[in-house]
């Protein structure tokens, strides 16, 4: 690849300015966005590896200087269309506070505004570097619950093959030598995104084939979570051989980082063997250069005005949402159920809720607790569907979920899937067990998904009609007369309608 200087022509010369002054103008109306993804860097290990991949794609761009100069930038206006869609992507993310959505849609308005200006040549000739940049994009967060679910059914099934009895609930397990539970830093996805960044640019500088690339980005993905697997499988061996000596507290973390640092380096080494030599490319033949256009400055001027309507478009809706704090009306059980004493200490983890209640009942049988924390002025730190929001933390000692999953039901004033949960806790003798129901109120619409009900959200603010939203839970034990389920039914049957009005009313009071 040859390096030689190359002249800028005066396309050139019309094309970088007005591109440095785009991105800085888009810059600026989403800086908001842009500074909340540097902090998602700076505050989480998962994603600190982002900071290199701007560097990076510069230095991408550099090193083929001469073959990217050599093509004539010719704006193409069909390219700047697509901004107006991740201005609205963006506008839905901010509007429902997704982070991921509006720092994705950021990252691609930028890419496609350098696309548009450019062109479709100097696009393909810079294509890689462009596709790396949403690598910076701190997203991967939602495939922790299934890691965590992989990881541990591997390290029980390994440890049984070792000959060690375990007994399993959820996420914890217990062997003679001791109990271990999964958490967030055993899911592996720290090792993942890294493999898969680092994985995806040894590819590109590597190989010249698809296929090689394909296939060790591939590897890049599935390595590490096999060894991750291996990692927690030979973490909980070490304690058990050793009673508990080794592998815990710091060193279960360094063990890790070490047996995946070795992982990866002998993938490499591995991978580095099958490296293709880049074929010698002839000295790039320089363009015709092409006349000062038009074309440049309108698509300029008309990605510069899309990029800003997104932003205010925001702040017109949110103005006219804003609302009182909401407070949540009085419930009043029907038929034969009567508010009782608390039955289980165990309370959903929705720190954030601007109003909330929890609450038992009881048919002189059979008791069932009811939660219900309401949303109303959602934002990045108060929202309702968010990871951080969960029916019990895994570094909680008490209260665990040991199983999670649906169920179909046919009642009114209920969605037609139900999330279920079960949850064991131990600060009581018998351990306390219990069943539970889960599902979202988004201004009026029943949902059990966090997408749809996301999507209910955004149309709701679009609509004009605010971010009233709740999720609803109800709960009762396994150790009560009678099957939980019939108990859980035999209260809704009677009582959701009363939920669901008593939720309007808290609407109503906007």
């Amino acid at each position: 690849m040859t390096t030689t200087a190359t002249p800028l022509t005066p396309s050139w010369r019309q094309a970088l300015p007005l591109l440095i002054v785009l991105l800085g103008w888009i810059l600026f109306w989403y800086r908001d966005t842009a500074v909340a993804m540097v902090n998602m860097w700076l505050s989480s290990e998962t994603f600190t590896h982002a900071f290199i991949v701007p560097p990076i794609t510069l230095w991408l761009i550099w090193r083929q200087r001469s073959l990217v100069l050599a093509a004539q930038p010719k704006t193409s206006l069909l390219l700047a269309i697509p901004v107006a869609l991740t201005t609205f992507l963006w506008l839905l993310g901010e509007l429902t506070a997704v982070n991921a959505l509006t720092q994705f849609a950021l990252v691609a308005t930028l890419v496609l505004a350098i696309m548009a200006l450019l062109g479709i040549e100097v696009s393909k000739r810079i294509a890689f570097p462009l596709a790396f940049l949403f690598f910076a994009v701190p997203i991967g967060d939602f495939m922790l619950p299934k890691l965590m679910e992989w990881t541990a059914a591997f390290t029980v099934l390994a440890l049984r093959a070792s000959g060690i009895p375990v007994y399993q609930e959820g996420l914890q397990f217990i062997i003679p030598s001791g109990n271990w539970s999964v958490v967030e830093a055993c899911s592996g996805i720290r090792y993942i995104i890294a493999s898969v960044t680092v994985g995806t640019l040894f590819a590109y500088l590597n190989y010249v084939s698809l296929k090689r690339r394909l296939i060790f980005i591939g590897l890049s993905i599935i390595v590490p979570v096999i060894a991750n697997w291996l990692r927690a499988y030979i973490i909980v061996m070490l304690g058990h051989l050793s009673s508990n000596k080794l592998a815990a507290g710091v060193d279960h973390l360094i063990y890790g980082w070490l047996f995946f640092g070795l992982v990866i380096m002998m993938m490499f080494f591995i991978g580095s063997r099958w490296s293709e030599a880049e074929p010698e490319a002839p000295p790039a033949t320089p363009q015709a250069p092409t006349k000062s256009s038009l074309n440049a400055w309108l698509a300029s001027a008309g990605i510069a005005l899309i990029a800003a309507l997104g932003p205010l478009a925001f702040v017109a809706i949110d103005h006219a949402d804003q609302a009182t704090p909401p407070k949540l009306v009085h419930f009043s059980p029907s038929g034969s159920w009567s508010e009782t004493q608390a039955f289980a200490s165990w309370k959903p983890i929705y720190a954030t809720a601007p109003a909330e209640i929890q609450k038992s009942f009881s048919n002189g049988s059979n008791s069932v607790g009811l939660y219900i924390a309401y949303y109303r002025n959602q934002d990045y730190q108060q929202k309702l569907v968010t990871s951080t929001n969960s029916l019990a933390s895994s570094s909680d000692h008490i209260w665990s979920v040991t199983a999670q999953g649906q169920t179909p039901v046919n009642q009114a004033n209920l969605p037609t899937k139900l999330r279920t949960a079960q949850l064991l806790g131990k600060d009581t003798q018998p351990e306390t067990r219990l069943l539970v129901w889960q599902w979202y109120w988004i201004n009026g619409k029943l949902t059990t998904s966090d997408i749809e009900a996301k999507l209910y959200t955004a149309l709701s603010r679009l609509r004009g009609n605010g971010d009233d939203s709740a999720t609803v839970m109800l709960y009762t034990q396994f150790e009560q007369i009678g099957d939980p389920l019939a108990t859980l039914q035999a209260f809704a049957a009677v009582n959701a309608e009363n939920i669901t009005k008593m939720l309007q009313q808290t609407r109503d009071t906007r």
